[in-house]
């Protein structure tokens, strides 16, 4: 075990832990807040996720700095494990009772505390550890990057620790890389790899594409730049894509009135600098500010917007590798299904389960949760939220059964597989995996939408002083706290045809989300409407 130098610590501790008296959550995706109020999770998050690397006997951790689809003030960090998925769930009450110890006790109490944590979980004293570190383009991130090494190094010594910074990257990049445990990738291994993938199920032929023109919503955020140095070397006409939204170097523009986030809660196009005029014939997708989500949209004839969100692209997806899965007569051996979250659209898991013939299995919200099933329960594993969070995991059996296989169906399964970035969640990937689907079928945005018609649906969020005041069971389907709220709502949604209505606290906010569905489009926006007056009105009791 490396000797820790506690007068080093201290003094480290002292100048950069400021955040005294408050209370953080590892939530579903790490820790997020106010940037002002994170030093303190930095200084602690850095030292823990050295120690994961230790108990992996060495290998590459990964730290993500970024609060994806929170405004600009906010920031947020995350460890991510050596196969690329995130940590470890059952070290999130330990990471976060060490964090708040950090804020609300005296340096002894902590230090303390975490010299117990270091020494459970260090059996070897000639262990190095290692982890890779990234950021996305908030104006603070530098600031909390610089927190979080300091800790680092005043724990174990500069000369202990290896930390490989790759900078500013998205956060699907930082899991890649991680996965990968090399020590001399870069960006450049990430996209040799996708480019790849998809040159081996891409003709080039531009007739084949379904769509005039492609638009790219990056939010302002880390995935405009990413992009750009991806269509740099992509095989695709650079003439039909168009980056929207694309100056991450303004930080303030981060997610505002744009990016996945921006246009799955308000069903509307994002706001852009361009003239182009809107074309039936042009597909349009969103990232969000880390370019882990994305959606898809267009507009008809008659200019009305067209959502297809999370559960569009899973029901997409499904229906393909279906095809391909009978197409290679391998069906029988290989088990698809889908994951979903109670907020899924209505018509979606129906469409998936009575035309498809496919399972879906519900989990709670959190990608963690859907992850898990997937990987459990199928060999072609499709997940997504329904804001466009997601993936697809294809186990060692699909791998085995479809290189043994040598038909041009099963050839194509195994380089989709690997178009597809499998450790999370990823904006590049999951567009690369949706167009050439959308090639593949030769469908139009069109085509793709009229599969299955969404119920009419609304996804919204009310700012709440403290969301621990909301508890959920049931997947998250039913509240138990606040006491007596749970029958209001049912008594609600039960009025309208169809109708339903989940409310849970974010798991990256200080806000409750409520979702509702009803068979009336005129009515939607009522029921949503009675659900928020209800939960606000629980909240002033």
């Amino acid at each position: 075990m490396i000797e820790v130098n506690k007068e080093k610590v201290y003094a480290a501790f002292d100048q950069i832990c400021k955040t005294k008296n408050y209370n953080f959550t590892y939530g579903t995706a790490g820790f997020r807040d106010h940037a002002i109020r994170l030093d303190t999770v930095m200084f602690t998050t850095g030292i823990i996720a050295a120690i994961r690397s230790i108990t992996h006997g060495g290998k590459y951790t990964g730290v993500m700095i970024t609060a994806s689809h929170n405004p600009p003030q906010d920031n947020g960090v995350k460890i991510v494990e050596p196969k690329g998925d995130m940590l470890l769930p059952s070290w999130e009450p330990e990471i976060t009772r060490l964090v708040n110890l950090a804020s609300n006790n005296t340096f002894d109490a902590w230090f303390d505390a975490m010299m117990d944590f270091y020494k459970s979980k260090t059996t070897s004293d000639d262990v190095i550890p290692h982890f890779m570190l990234a950021h996305d383009s908030r104006e603070s991130s530098p600031h909390l990057l610089h927190c979080l090494t300091t800790g680092v190094e005043a724990w174990f010594g500069v000369n202990n620790v290896k930390i490989k910074c790759h900078g500013l990257l998205t956060t699907p990049q930082l899991h890649f890389l991680t996965f990968l445990q090399r020590e001399n990738d870069s960006v450049k291994d990430y996209n040799t790899f996708f480019q790849n993938a998809w040159a081996n199920l891409y003709k080039g032929d531009d007739e084949e594409l379904p769509f005039d023109n492609l638009y790219v919503d990056t939010a302002n955020g880390i995935g405009s730049r990413q992009l750009e140095l991806f269509i740099k070397d992509w095989k695709f006409p650079n003439d039909r894509i168009h980056i929207l939204n694309g100056d991450y170097q303004n930080p303030s523009k981060l997610n505002i009135d744009c990016g996945a986030d921006f246009v799955k809660t308000q069903h509307k196009l994002p706001k852009h600098e361009t003239n182009t005029k809107l074309s039936p014939r042009d597909l349009y997708c969103s990232f969000d500010g880390d370019a882990d989500r994305i959606v898809f949209y267009y507009q008809d004839s008659q200019e009305k917007f067209h959502l297809l969100d999370g559960d569009k692209i899973s029901t997409l997806f499904a229906k393909f590798l279906q095809k391909l899965l009978h197409e290679s007569q391998l069906g029988s051996q290989l088990k698809l299904g889908v994951v979903q979250t109670a907020y899924a659209n209505g018509n979606s898991t129906k469409y998936i389960t009575d035309k498809l013939c496919v399972p879906v299995s519900c989990t709670k919200t959190g990608v963690k949760h859907l992850h898990h099933e997937a990987q459990s329960s199928y060999d072609i594993g499709i997940y997504f939220e329904a804001n466009g969070h997601g993936t697809i995991l294809f186990s060692e059996k699909f791998q085995q059964l479809v290189k043994m296989n040598t038909n041009h169906a099963a050839k194509k399964l195994y380089h989709f597989s690997q178009i597809i970035n499998q450790t999370v969640g990823d904006a590049i990937a999951d567009m690369l995996g949706v167009l050439i689907t959308l090639i593949s079928l030769k469908w139009t945005a069109h085509d793709w939408d009229k599969e299955y018609q969404d119920l009419p649906n609304l996804l919204t969020k009310v700012i709440v002083p403290d969301r621990t005041l909301f508890e959920t069971t049931d997947q998250e389907r039913k509240l138990v706290k606040p006491v007596g709220l749970q029958p209001k709502i049912e008594d609600c949604f039960n009025k309208f045809e169809q109708g339903r209505s989940f409310v849970r606290a974010s798991g990256t906010e200080d806000a409750v989300r409520i979702y509702c569905e009803c068979s009336d489009d005129s009515k939607i926006k009522l029921l949503s409407t009675e659900i928020t007056e209800l939960v606000v009105n629980s909240v002033k009791q």
